[in-house]
């Protein structure tokens, strides 16, 4: 009870700040034609831009995984309030439960988002499981940048997770698609620098649309 009174809180809260949020998004058109046909695509960003995504799940129909903790208990309720499909499992409680339950998901049409250094880090490394499902399903990665001109940053976290203030501007920024091959027999680092690479060039661009638009 405790958790499901918090999590319709920070739903509210979040709701609410979100809304006063000025937000930019942009897409490559290979990207925009898959939403529209409801082809699946996989969504990779970094650990701790998911406050300033998680806004936009309805948009892209997001499937996610959240842990069987307490604060995972609550984020399940924002992210469903939020119009995402959520399976509960981390890395480790219910990992292999957790996975096949997003790839039952994508196979429905849901695209699925990843923090592509998570769960514990190290922050800003690709860790294999999008590499993995990309090559297993034949599901092409596209990567977000964001770019964010005000917000709170939670120093002591390890991936500086940030939470815009009232009134910021947000500019979201896809890259993509990555595409891997389904001859690959094994997934080397060229595959997890090409999406880290991806993600910085969406940042990087985020950014520069921010200056253009202040200039």
């Amino acid at each position: 009870m405790r958790a499901w009174i918090l999590g319709h809180l920070a739903w509210l809260i979040y709701k609410s700040l979100s809304m006063t949020w000025r937000v930019s998004v942009h897409e490559p058109a290979s990207l925009t034609k898959r939403l529209k046909e409801k082809k699946a695509v996989l969504l990779a960003h970094w650990h701790g831009d998911e406050l300033a995504l998680i806004q936009l799940s309805s948009r892209y129909q997001i499937a996610t995984l959240s842990s069987h903790s307490k604060d995972g208990s609550i984020m399940t309720i924002v992210l469903n309030r939020l119009g995402a499909k959520v399976v509960r499992g981390s890395s480790s409680r219910g990992a292999v439960s957790g996975y096949l339950g997003l790839v039952r998901l994508i196979k429905k049409g849901a695209n699925c988002s990843f923090a592509v250094d998570g769960p514990r880090g190290p922050y800003h490394q690709v860790k294999m499981g999008v590499l993995e499902t990309s090559k297993n399903l034949q599901i092409p990665i596209y990567c977000a940048g964001i770019f964010c001109d005000s917000a709170w940053i939670f120093e002591k976290s390890w991936n500086k997770a940030y939470l815009p203030k009232p009134f910021a501007k947000l500019n979201v920024v896809w890259t993509g698609p990555v595409e891997i091959p389904n001859k690959e027999t094994e997934l080397d680092e060229k595959w997890a620098h090409e999406v880290a690479q991806q993600i910085n060039a969406a940042q990087q661009q985020a950014q520069g649309f921010i200056a253009e638009s202040l200039s």
